[in-house]
């Protein structure tokens, strides 16, 4: 049994993936770019957003005893690793070369705590080392947030800047991608100031989301300072840095960030979602990607509520609820007359759907939903969130929203038992 928060977890871990019991299994849909999968991937695991909601590999462990700190270092751990198997994809995995690169990576990381492991620790194993590391990089002092809403159910929130890093790092030089982490927190943190002013209102959610991402920054005093300046003032679309636009995975965790910020009041205002579009427009980000931050946010929003402290409130449940229902119900709307059409020729799909109106539909009859929404999803872009890694969260919603959009649809296919 797999213990992350005991010594030699890694060696364990190694010893799962010999015998079977972990699997290191990509597989990338045909077409897909490698930048894009590694974002729906790592959105869906929780690692964006600084929680762990699902596990990359290690899915079928036993975790029931684990602390969230604990999964969150072996999701941190996963991640690396994913993003060493996505580039070394067509070669055979070498476990040593991992440890390796990642040993590495650390060692020249510009943050001085983790320097000062491998001067303590020089002469402990790279497994050890690494451990040791793992466990100062998903820490963070978050005494300045006593008790504020859903803040204190994360952990390091900037813990996927490393897994980003790490990506450039194999790819670049080690000095050309280690130096940018202060700039990258320092552009997330412009991308969070932007969205809590885009209603014009600064709330105490924002502000806490802010703060978090702020004390997971650890960034110099002086910048530290010019960041919390900025987000008195306010922000402007031109201090993103130059290079942001030709970066994929940053701006993306960018814009994640800024559907984040505006979901986390738990109401969204069309004023709002103007200024998402305008922040792909200025990031030259398509729309079609903006589609799936949202998608994203809304997956981590529904699937945390029972661990995160200000979804796990039933009232405020209930507002983020009605709010994702009512961005739904416009997507559908848009799309509701290729849906009609698409349903005519699916009875089953039209039969479970009136079934999932009285009555909870069985773990069987939900996977034949969502395999049936995934061939629409073919037709329909607005469904293409049930390709996505855990995209069934949103099925209850979406089953409850089509009857009362396209009738029609049950009207011309009515079923007899």
């Amino acid at each position: 049994m797999l213990s992350p928060g005991a010594k030699g977890w890694i060696n364990k871990y190694f010893d799962l993936v010999d015998n079977g019991e972990v699997k290191l299994h990509i597989d990338r849909p045909e077409g897909l770019r490698k930048l894009h999968f590694m974002h729906l991937t790592l959105g869906h695991s929780g690692i964006v957003f600084g929680y762990p909601m699902d596990l990359i590999f290690g899915n079928e462990l036993d975790d029931s005893k684990w602390t969230n700190e604990e999964k969150f270092k072996l999701l941190l751990f996963e991640a690396h690793l994913f993003v060493y198997l996505q580039i070394h994809k067509d070669e055979e995995f070498n476990r040593e070369g991992f440890i390796e690169a990642l040993v590495g990576f650390y060692e020249s990381h510009n943050s001085s705590a983790i320097r000062k492991i491998f001067k303590v620790f020089k002469k402990e194993s790279p497994d050890a080392m690494l451990e040791s590391v793992l466990i100062k990089r998903i820490d963070i002092k978050l005494n300045l947030l006593d008790n504020k809403w859903w803040v204190n159910s994360l952990s390091n929130a900037f813990a996927y800047l490393d897994v980003i890093l790490f990506d450039d790092f194999v790819h670049k030089s080690k000095e050309e991608a280690l130096k940018n982490y202060d700039v990258y927190a320092e552009n997330a943190l412009v991308a969070i100031t932007l969205s809590a002013y885009s209603d014009g209102l600064i709330e105490d959610k924002e502000k806490d989301l802010f703060n978090l991402f702020l004390a997971s920054a650890h960034l110099e005093d002086e910048d530290r300072e010019k960041a919390k300046e900025r987000f008195r003032n306010g922000a402007e679309l031109d201090d993103f840095s130059y290079f942001v636009k030709g970066h994929w995975l940053l701006k993306r965790f960018l814009l994640d960030l800024a559907v984040l910020t505006i979901f986390s009041t738990q109401e969204t205002l069309e004023e709002e979602i103007e200024f998402l579009e305008m922040l792909c427009a200025h990031l030259e980000i398509e729309e079609s990607e903006l589609e799936e931050s949202l998608r994203i946010v809304e997956n981590f929003m529904l699937k945390s509520k029972d661990n995160v402290t200000f979804l796990s409130e039933a009232s405020k449940y209930d507002r983020v609820y009605a709010s994702l229902t009512k961005r739904w119900t416009k997507v559908i709307s848009r799309n509701k007359d290729n849906l009609a059409k698409e349903m005519r020729e699916s009875k089953e799909l039209v039969k479970l759907i009136k079934k999932s109106r009285n009555e909870d539909l069985s773990k069987e009859e939900k996977a034949a939903v969502k395999t049936q929404f995934k061939d629409l999803a073919k037709s329909i872009p607005a469904l293409a969130i049930f390709m996505l890694p855990g995209g069934a969260i949103l099925l209850p919603l979406i089953l409850k929203i089509i009857p009362d959009m396209i009738p029609s649809a049950f009207k011309e296919n009515e079923i007899d038992d």
